[in-house]
């Protein structure tokens, strides 16, 4: 019998951590001359210096105001910063499924629901899952819904850690062609879309959506990504918090 393949659009890589990205140059926003220039200096040239010296600085004090900063995006969070931001809900906990066993894969696939050719979790991973469970539980951390790719090993994470899991393609990514433009647009949607306080959204997936939306570095097994959604804005990562990570947020 032949076998139906369904694209996963999935994997999943490991990655580092850096949540910056470097800071843009200043100067290269009002242009510079050349040090080994030969020019003479002309009235001409020494304005233009002097224009070029009082944009840098209005653009130093620019970044200090308050008007500039609540349009950066908002600083990374960690510890009880973190946890309190979680508690007031508000925001979206976008996971990465917990260790799967890289000997098996999708390609035989017949169906979303046809387990045995899927890659799943392993023990380790259902063990892992479990115990983030129970740290956001004992951590009191509000969960409103949760959305889970349809892949077992997604939806199995989703339903050892919270109980309970949402099928929603939308996380997952589609069309299945890779080239489209679209294919992740549903997601950003829902990073975007502001979520009400005192819950937090959350979302079990896969590596290459989340990065294909956020960029790298590629979420580990595990892991999970703090986003605040800014609706038109889009949205900003506050924080990365891997499997093991959890515990240590009430210290």
């Amino acid at each position: 019998m032949q076998h139906r393949r369904i694209p996963s659009g999935a994997d999943d890589r490991a990655g580092g951590r850096n949540l910056t990205a470097p800071a843009q140059d200043l100067g290269a926003l009002v242009g510079s001359e050349s040090p080994t220039s030969t020019r003479l200096s002309t009235p001409i040239s020494i304005a233009r210096r002097r224009v070029c010296a009082t944009a840098l600085l209005a653009l130093a004090l620019l970044a200090r105001s308050p008007v500039f900063a609540a349009e950066a995006a908002p600083a990374s969070l960690s510890g009880l910063q973190l946890l309190d931001a979680l508690r007031q809900g508000g925001l979206v906990i976008y996971f990465r499924h917990t260790s799967t066993d890289f000997g098996q894969n999708d390609e035989q696939m017949t169906g979303f629901e046809d387990c045995a050719r899927q890659r799943n979790l392993t023990d380790a991973g259902r063990s892992e899952a479990r115990l983030i469970g129970a740290e956001i539980a004992r951590l009191r951390i509000p969960v409103g819904e949760v959305l889970a790719s349809p892949f077992c090993r997604t939806m199995e994470t989703a339903r050892l850690i919270f109980g309970r899991a949402e099928v929603n393609s939308a996380v997952r990514g589609g069309p299945a062609r890779p080239d489209s433009p679209e294919r992740y647009a549903a997601l950003r949607k829902l990073l975007s879309t502001p979520v009400a306080p005192g819950t937090d959204l959350v979302i079990v997936s896969h590596g290459n959506p989340f990065a294909a939306v956020a960029g790298t570095p590629y979420l580990a097994e595990g892991e999970a990504a703090v986003i605040r959604p800014r609706a038109s804005d889009g949205f900003a990562i506050v924080a990365r918090i891997r499997k093991n990570e959890w515990e240590t947020l009430a210290r």
